[in-house]
């Protein structure tokens, strides 16, 4: 677990005191700044949960098969709280792109990504003991035309690390990225408006999303 081998908790600006945080499961920094960005309360566990992305999996019901067995690895210890799993990955041409295991192969997928439009597909599970839902969303994003010394620079900072498709978006990889069609912070690792859409509809008002639910 995050924060001092315990729970880790993160408060935001929304003013929201009355709910429980959120439990993210997840290791991301940047569901983390993101979440913070939004002003939502929430704590942070590490998934007891084994990803495996075959690359000629179907990219949608990857990322929400992936983000269910992180929500649901956490439940028990989230003592009733919404648990949020999430998972993002690249597919162009029917192929994933998931986290490069070396140099080589993050080389090797800029290259593929080089000049086309791929999307950046997460799925996000939004859990209690009583209830699930499991959506996906995805965002189009056009790399320009790369040139070789342009892979290699990339490659030599380390930023692919970790990195679905190999790039981080919001770092040293926007000068990779030409066009963004859809929602920019799916892209970084959290799909806003998927996230917001789920409070609202599942837990109205309560987290400062959709009608606030009547008084008694």
């Amino acid at each position: 677990m995050a924060g001092g081998g315990d729970l880790g908790r993160a408060e935001g600006g929304r003013g929201v005191t009355a709910v429980p945080p959120l439990l993210l499961a997840s290791s991301s920094p940047q569901r983390r700044a993101i979440l913070e960005q939004l002003g939502l309360p929430f704590d942070v566990v590490a998934p007891d949960y084994v990803e495996h992305d075959p690359p000629d999996a179907d990219a949608e019901r990857l990322v929400r098969r992936h983000a269910q067995g992180k929500a649901r690895s956490v439940l028990d210890a989230a003592a009733g709280r919404p648990v949020v799993g999430v998972d993002t990955t690249v597919v162009l041409a029917g192929r994933v792109y998931a986290k490069a295991a070396d140099a080589d192969e993050a080389a090797q997928t800029l290259r593929g990504l080089s000049g086309k439009t791929h999307a950046v597909v997460s799925g996000v599970c939004l859990a209690t003991p009583e209830w699930e839902v499991v959506e996906a969303a995805a965002t189009r994003v056009t790399f320009r035309e790369l040139a070789e010394s342009d892979v290699a620079a990339y490659v030599a900072s380390g930023e692919w690390k970790g990195r679905a498709g190999a790039y981080a978006i919001q770092g040293r990889g926007a000068a990779l990225v030409e066009r963004v069609e859809g929602d920019y912070l799916n892209v970084v690792g959290l799909p806003v408006s998927l996230l917001v859409r789920l409070l609202a509809v599942h837990l109205p008002g309560a987290y400062g999303y959709g009608a606030t639910p009547p008084a008694g």
